[in-house]
């Protein structure tokens, strides 16, 4: 039952019902019949109706909130409350279940009386495109495609407007805010002046999204910003100043000690994993299912691994003198060695791929100041152990020994649920391929185990350097754009190989 109440949206097909219609037509039938009909065996319908309230016990446990983004389901789920409710009297055996149904009920919020306006939800700022203080240090909550965000929209001349938003918005809404806010008229779309909503990274790459697109805030890059303007003004969009403009310097990371570094880092990440339901990662391995619900907490965590990829490039080639780069390099082999004792398998690959990066590993002379080698032999062994070879063997088998709480690296979970999604028959014979489902099931509720213990708490202090070195982990400046990142590189070391 796990494995069918979280895959389901794989077997069934996009333009089909989903599993709580399917419940309702398995369940209209044996509710709304009262007694069981003459041909049922004693008991028969007994046990039909506790087999129908366990499977939608179950898919309410499982989902839960995620109930409330999907409308379709809310309305499917009360239609069979009050099913089940006009039955208590002919079934008094299943009083249990009806009390279990109704605290699920009110913990997703599904109203079967009147319907009453849903309170204001509090405005939550995306904490890629806001950089505040106040709220890079509130515990990291999940994102629902209804919540409400602010986000900065800019225009060709760079100045911008601030819109609000709901996270799953089209972008036809987003132009819809941007139009009102510039009081956009009527008469110059009619023109032929129609805005239309482009991404635009770093490096000068852009794109224009179409109106049907929704969910575009968390699929931004790193440093990619959103822009409006016309179709007439389009090539001469260019990246915000200081995207381009590079100025080296000391950051808190020569400041601060690694295990503090370190320990944020695991604080932090642990915070958005615990974030992601398994559905995400279904819906993420599956283009069929794209677009039922959002996965923004999945995308937001898989940015996050990206972005200290490029966090440790940009450290190392913001820093100008030889030594302190060469101090920099131990220091963040350090940070990993203590994530990786953290359980954090996430922090430890991503700062592995970041030092492999192609700007970093040719900077010779910044490798080989001398150590007595210690530095350069650990991070030969955290190479052996993020390498591909085997399917990752060596990381599996490490990954094995560790028990729960622990944060993988997640891409390597979706690696693994595409491969198994793609590589298997979704129906054999017109029937459901059921190692299919019984694998990519278990393959989700493995990863759900990672986070069945609270997390270990780390000892860090509220002093003012300790604040100081969380908010610095938790808004990491970073340049992605690689071309800029081999300019550095060859500037600090030309001759390197």
């Amino acid at each position: 039952m796990d494995d069918i109440v979280l895959t389901h949206s794989l077997f069934c097909p996009p333009s089909g019902p989903s599993l709580p219609w399917h419940l309702l037509d398995g369940a209209t039938f044996v509710l709304a019949a009262g007694s069981p009909p003459a041909r049922w065996e004693e008991g028969s319908g007994l046990r039909r109706k506790r087999a129908v309230l366990a499977v939608l016990l179950h898919f309410l446990e499982t989902y839960k909130g995620l109930l409330q983004e999907e409308e379709s389901a809310g309305k499917v789920i009360k239609e069979l409350y009050l099913l089940i409710m006009k039955d208590t009297s002919l079934y008094h055996e299943l009083e249990d279940e009806i009390i279990k149904l109704h605290q699920l009920v009110e913990t997703v919020e599904l109203k079967v009386a009147d319907e009453t306006p849903p309170p204001n939800k509090q405005v939550k700022p995306l904490f890629r495109h806001f950089r505040r203080i106040d709220s890079c240090l509130q515990t990291r909550v999940a994102f629902r495609g209804s919540d409400e965000i602010f986000c900065r929209v800019y225009m060709p001349d760079h100045s911008y407007v601030t819109i609000r938003s709901r996270l799953s918005a089209s972008v036809q809404d987003i132009l819809a805010s941007v139009t009102e806010k510039l009081q956009y008229s009527e008469e110059q779309s009619a023109r032929g002046d129609a805005l239309i909503l482009v991404t635009m990274a770093s490096s000068g790459e852009k794109a224009v999204l179409q109106p049907s697109e929704e969910c575009v805030f968390t699929t931004l890059g790193i440093n990619s910003h959103l822009f409006a303007c016309t179709k007439d003004t389009f090539d001469s969009l260019v990246p915000l100043p200081e995207e381009i403009q590079v100025v080296p310097g000391d950051t808190e990371i020569h400041r601060a000690e690694p295990e503090d570094v370190a320990n944020n880092l695991t604080a932090f990440h642990w915070e958005l994993f615990r974030c992601i339901h398994e559905l995400e990662f279904v819906i993420t391995c599956s283009p069929a299912s794209a677009g039922r619900r959002e996965t923004a907490n999945l995308e937001l965590l898989l940015q996050r691994c990206s972005e200290v990829q490029h966090w440790v490039g940009t450290e190392l080639l913001l820093c100008e003198g030889l030594g302190k780069r060469a101090h920099l390099l131990k220091k963040l082999i350090k940070i990993a060695a203590i994530c990786k004792q953290n359980q954090d398998m996430l922090s430890f690959y991503a700062i592995v791929i970041g030092l492999n990066n192609a700007a970093v590993s040719r900077l010779r002379l910044t490798w080989e100041v001398r150590d007595g080698g210690k530095f350069k032999n650990l991070f030969r062994k955290f190479e052996n152990l993020t390498v591909g070879e085997r399917n990752h063997k060596t990381y599996r088998e490490v990954l094995a020994k560790m028990k729960p709480p622990l944060i993988p690296f997640v891409p390597l979970i979706l690696k693994d649920l595409t491969f198994l999604h793609e590589g298997s028959k979704t129906l054999l014979d017109g029937l459901v391929n059921v190692e299919k489902l019984v694998s990519s099931g278990g393959e989700l509720w493995n990863r759900a185990k990672y986070r069945s213990r609270p997390s270990v708490s780390l000892e860090m202090e509220a002093s003012p350097s300790q604040l100081q070195t969380k908010a610095y982990v938790r808004q990491l400046r970073v340049i992605d754009n690689q071309n800029l990142l081999f300019e550095l590189s060859y500037k600090l070391e030309p001759g390197s190989q």
